[in-house]
């Protein structure tokens, strides 16, 4: 069954100045609901961090690289782009890094799938492009990375390269099927990250990056929010045990602290929604 969604038509504006959350998976879901289909499977950075009602993310697939990459024309790396440079993109949070690490750079939007991203880069109205290095590779076409940008500089968007499989609650026999598919090191990095960005109510016009690894017996998370601008970033980090329930916890808990250094203040400039001083958290 083909499925367009609002972020498939919505190409005429930038996806942060679309109304709403959820732009490529509500049509989705609304199928599974409406028993068109049994399993909806979403790159879970586009999925809500607050479900739909009758909805549950029954398998959470194992994760593949996280990391944003820098695809250019000639240049082997952000530091090696002119002053100048267009680079484009569709993502608020990769702006906000990209304007705090090169001010200098101009920042283009960018739309349509990943090949055809890819051919504006190559006809020349791009000096550069950042992408999920779990797209180009999911499509073969990791060829085209320059430079893979490190985390600590551009903090992934919450879940990005995971791959989230959803059935409907009451349908048991379809979670029963899917639930092999469900990585547990995928599960608990996804669900510490979404349960940050569900405390601090972002989504994906926010320029708010977290990202969940594993050490020794350990989960750690580290997470950021900057100014679209540049001039304003705060994060945090923090570990906690290897369980669902305290995977949550830490991402909350992280979340808590980002408000405390000024988080939400900075969402606020962004979204031209400042409230005053006294009704801050």
């Amino acid at each position: 069954m083909h499925i367009k969604t609002e972020g498939d038509l919505r190409t005429d504006v930038p996806l942060w100045a679309v109304d709403g959350r959820a732009f490529f998976t509500k049509e989705i879901d609304r199928a599974l609901l409406d028993n068109k289909i049994d399993v909806a499977v979403h790159s879970l950075k586009d999925l809500s961090t607050t479900l739909e009602p009758g909805v549950d993310l029954v398998a959470v697939v194992e994760r593949q690289d996280p990391r944003d990459a820098l695809l250019a024309r000639s240049a082997k790396s952000l530091a090696d782009l002119p002053r100048g440079a267009r680079v484009g993109t569709s993502s608020l949070r990769r702006r906000a890094f990209l304007a705090r690490l090169r001010p200098d750079i101009t920042p283009v939007e960018l739309r349509g799938n990943v090949p055809t991203r890819i051919e504006k880069l190559e006809r020349g109205d791009y000096d550069a492009i950042i992408l999920a290095t779990a797209g180009l590779s999911r499509l073969g076409l990791s060829n085209h990375i320059s430079a893979y940008l490190p985390v600590e500089d551009f903090t992934p968007a919450v879940s990005q390269g995971a791959i989230g499989c959803c059935s409907r609650s009451d349908d048991s026999e379809t979670a029963r099927w899917m639930s092999p598919l469900d990585s547990e090191a995928a599960r608990l990095s996804t669900t510490a990250e979404r349960a940050l960005l569900r405390r601090i109510e972002g989504g994906c016009q926010v320029p708010l990056g977290a990202i969940a690894r594993f050490g020794t017996d350990r989960l750690h998370l580290y997470s950021a929010v900057c100014a679209l601008d540049g001039s304003q970033y705060v994060n945090a980090e923090g570990d906690c045990e290897p369980t669902v329930q305290a995977a949550a916890a830490l991402g909350v808990r992280l979340a808590e602290k980002l408000l405390e250094k000024g988080a939400a203040d900075i969402i606020a400039d962004e979204r031209g929604l400042r409230r005053p001083a006294a009704e801050a958290p």
